[in-house]
């Protein structure tokens, strides 16, 4: 989660909502995301979703099998989505979403027992650090 936390602290950086992802196989980093919504003008481009795409391409392969992913704040119900589309095995979660989390907050996408696959939920994972990052953030905009 340490590292998905210097993710987010890089899209704070670039002025992009702090949420920072990384996708794990065997206890190696193989993919690195964080939010570029602003700057490639893109709505899909989410941490999960850059790390989801970084890990397919290193890995060369669609199937994330084995992997386990760390994200700051809870996925949305796109993020979750693709979590359980990559066949993502294991999540862990920093701090909640409550307006938008679909991974146990407004919804639990990754555990619905209807689809083909899901993944398994660990939250609270460093979650004040977490939730310190986007309330550091959201503080400073309101205060331009």
């Amino acid at each position: 989660m340490r590292e998905a936390l210097t993710e987010a602290r890089a899209a704070a950086a670039a002025g992009e909502v702090p949420v920072g992802a990384v996708v794990v196989l065997e206890g190696e980093i193989v993919g690195r995301g964080h939010n570029t919504t602003e700057t490639e003008h893109d709505p899909t481009c989410h941490a999960e979703i850059n790390a989801l795409r970084d890990a397919s391409k290193r890995l060369g392969r669609l199937r994330l099998t084995g992997c386990d992913m760390y994200v700051t704040c809870e996925p949305c119900a796109m993020c979750a989505g693709a979590i359980v589309l990559a066949r993502v095995q294991r999540l862990f979660v920093g701090t909640p979403d409550p307006k938008a989390g679909a991974c146990g907050s407004l919804r639990n996408i990754v555990c619905d027992e209807r689809l083909n696959h899901r993944v398994e939920l660990t939250t609270g994972v460093l979650q004040e650090e977490c939730a310190a990052e986007l309330k550091d953030f959201f503080r400073a905009l309101r205060s331009k």
